[in-house]
């Protein structure tokens, strides 16, 4: 049977902001916590049948929720279980069900010689998200790792495998990112039993481990190198420290059309008055992305930058990450958030979008 709330079986409203990274938004008429993969699917469908409007709660860490809150059902995915299953020579297929903690996943693959994960590492929120945003950092992207997910399609009531390769994934984003309709209960990811990190790509974590690009290194190395890297920048969760009270990176780094990086480069030119090394890579076919942090900086955007009445800054830390400080509120973080994003686009041409999901809020 779906275990409930107490708040929910006490007809009281369920103050969302309990739920977040960022400590915001407002209350949910209703708030079922799933503990098994039949619960989930069993939520999902007696709110459907119901005609509840639903939000499915993983971590909180990647969501921005309205200060009037939500006035259907919040599932919370609780879900746990994992299993490592040998399916080739070197290679290991290891199945997590959705409500798993991602960086305990991560931690114990790295105790358990799995090479493949170690740089992402120190990313909040649960296992069933990852695929959705197609979680990258530090160089490595989901997408390289993951084999398949199992989902619960809510249009026609089944539970479904679905190859990686179906899932459209893309820079931060997948075909079930923004749509309610699928709902993931498990994913399955291909490691290496190698004892050893992935190449090394990205340059801030050679330098940190002292190596050069394309290295290997121990596991260990590789995650605890990038989760010094990440509390440096505030991206690890801290109850104490109002700078990892945030949604991680706010902003996606912007992809630029090929044919307009001429126009962007001239006027960053124009507005720093040098030819300034511009921090720029390949962005897939005909497109360029550039840094968003790096732009918004430049735009005079500075860490610590306060939003409205302070209650909400730029990180002291990090210039992606949108922060409560204590006392904000969703409208405070939004009216920060734009002052943001109007602040580039009159700089330099160029429109950042939001990584967070926005619920019953836009920007």
């Amino acid at each position: 049977m779906t275990t409930r709330s107490s708040g929910e079986a006490l007809g009281v409203a369920v103050p969302l902001a309990e739920h977040t990274t960022l400590r915001l938004g407002g209350p949910a008429a209703r708030l079922v916590a799933a503990t098994t993969p039949e619960d989930l699917v069993e939520a999902l469908r007696r709110a459907d049948a119901d005609g509840d409007d639903v939000l499915v709660l993983g971590g909180g860490s990647n969501l921005v929720v309205a200060d009037e809150g939500f006035r259907g059902t919040v599932v919370r995915v609780a879900t746990t279980g994992r299993r490592a299953d040998r399916v080739s020579d070197g290679t290991v297929q290891l199945t997590v069900e959705a409500g798993e903690d991602w960086d305990a996943v991560v931690a114990s693959a790295v105790a358990d010689g799995l090479s493949g994960v170690e740089c992402l590492s120190g990313i909040p929120g649960k296992v069933g998200a990852v695929p959705v945003q197609n979680v990258g950092a530090y160089g490595v992207e989901v997408a390289e790792l993951l084999d398949s997910v199992d989902v619960y399609d809510r249009r026609d009531g089944c539970v479904r495998t679905v190859p990686a390769a179906d899932l459209g994934l893309a820079y931060r984003t997948s075909r079930l990112k923004g749509s309610a309709s699928s709902v993931v209960l498990r994913v399955r990811f291909a490691l290496a039993d190698s004892g050893s990190s992935v190449p090394i790509r990205y340059p801030e974590l050679a330098r940190a481990l002292g190596v050069e690009l394309g290295d290997r290194v121990p596991l260990a190395a590789a995650r605890e190198a990038v989760l010094a890297l990440r509390a440096g920048k505030g991206m690890v969760l801290d109850p104490a420290d109002h700078d990892t009270w945030s949604a991680g990176s706010f902003f996606t780094n912007p992809l630029v059309a090929d044919e307009a990086v001429p126009e962007v480069l001239g006027r960053i030119a124009e507005r720093l008055g040098v030819e300034a090394p511009v921090p720029r890579y390949p962005g897939g076919p005909g497109r360029t992305k550039f840094s968003a942090a790096w732009l918004i900086e430049r735009a005079g955007f500075r860490r610590g930058h306060p939003g409205p009445g302070g209650r909400v800054a730029l990180s002291s830390k990090h210039t992606l990450a949108l922060t409560n400080r204590g006392t904000g509120s969703t409208e405070d973080l939004l009216a920060l958030a734009a002052e943001v994003r109007d602040g580039v686009r009159a700089a330099f041409g160029v429109v950042l979008e939001p990584e967070p999901v926005l619920v019953n809020c836009a920007l």
